[in-house]
């Protein structure tokens, strides 16, 4: 039986806040461009960590999403190799679904 791989939502709500606050900081930078000296320095700075922030951060998600990937595809072949005619089966009414329901829409 195939196990059901986890899905980590706060990985994704992470990724997603850090995009968002890069997104921000980078409306206020713009919006505040007469920053001068150590505030400009220090808003660049800011920016530049959040950025890198973010950059890890889909980094770490992306290679979750291969692992996860991988795995799917790992179980989806073992699944096959274990049980053809069931997956032969399956990928023919899948196959007449798919074809009934486009047919329907001309």
């Amino acid at each position: 039986m195939m196990e059901k791989i986890p899905t980590q939502t706060g990985a994704r709500d992470q990724l997603m806040n850090d995009l968002k606050t890069v997104i921000q900081d980078a409306e206020s930078w713009l919006r505040n461009s007469s920053l001068t000296g150590e505030d400009l320095k220090a808003a660049k700075e800011k920016f530049e960590r959040t950025i890198s922030s973010a950059k890890a951060d889909v980094m770490r998600y992306q290679e979750m999403v291969v692992e996860r990937t991988r795995e799917a595809a790992k179980a989806t072949d073992e699944y096959v190799h274990e049980n053809p005619w069931r997956a032969i089966a399956i990928g023919g009414a899948a196959g007449l679904l798919l074809g009934l329901a486009i047919s329907r829409r001309d």
